[in-house]
């Protein structure tokens, strides 16, 4: 496929939902939906994108029932397991972005040896945006560099003081779900992204949709203002 997008984000969403209609718990919509981005990722690396954004786990999330929360840490740990395992015998690399000091120190330590057992990775980076929100990146960018006293910025240097530093800003972002909205998924990185907004919810996911979304992305003309 040619203009396949280098870089591609997916808001992961609709897996309550749909274990609503399936009948089952919503504990059981995210292990399907776990389970589908694994797949997501093997399709994203056969079509040549070397890099995949995830939003797992928003900053606003945290307002979730106790439960759900307990049990999407847990699944966060598995995650490390699963899909590092994967990744890494891709030879890629993971980042992950987010408050890293909200999130328990056994998650914390399986993502910190995540990141370094694949540091040395090649063949493609998936970042993970785990309790991330757009704006407290922004905030946290700007008093990291208030911190360091400097005098003046400019789109690079502000850049590098981001938690995502070293991303390719997104061709593409992907939403699934049904939702027609970003959530504060990478306000600064996504400007010029090209969107799709799919009604799908993320465990009926398809192999065939996400083709089709990428040679839909390669028919659009990409101007950037100009």
């Amino acid at each position: 496929m040619t203009n396949t997008p280098e870089s591609i984000g997916i808001i992961l969403d609709g897996n309550r939902r749909w274990a609503k209609e399936q009948g089952l718990s919503p504990l059981e919509g995210h292990v399907r939906g776990s389970e589908k981005v694994r797949e997501v990722l093997e399709w994203a690396h056969e079509a040549g994108v070397k890099e995949v954004v995830l939003y797992a786990f928003s900053t606003e999330n945290w307002k979730r029932s106790e439960e759900e929360v307990e049990h999407l840490m847990q699944l966060f740990e598995r995650m490390c397991d699963t899909w590092g395992e994967d990744i890494r015998k891709r030879g890629g690399r993971v980042r992950f972005i987010g408050e890293r000091s909200h999130l328990r120190p056994s998650l914390t330590e399986k993502m910190n040896a995540l990141e370094e057992q694949t540091a040395q990775g090649t063949e493609g980076t998936v970042w993970i945006a785990l309790s991330y929100g757009g704006r407290a990146e922004i905030i946290a960018g700007v008093n990291a560099l208030l911190a360091q006293n400097v005098s003046s910025v400019d789109e690079t240097t502000f850049s590098q003081s981001l938690w995502s530093a070293g991303m390719k800003d997104p061709d593409l972002i992907i939403r699934t779900g049904g939702e027609h909205r970003l959530s504060n998924f990478l306000p600064w990185q996504g400007v010029y992204s090209e969107l799709y907004f799919t009604q799908t919810k993320l465990p009926a996911f398809t192999k065939e949709e996400f083709i089709s979304i990428l040679e839909e992305y390669a028919s659009r003309q990409r101007r950037h203002g100009a």
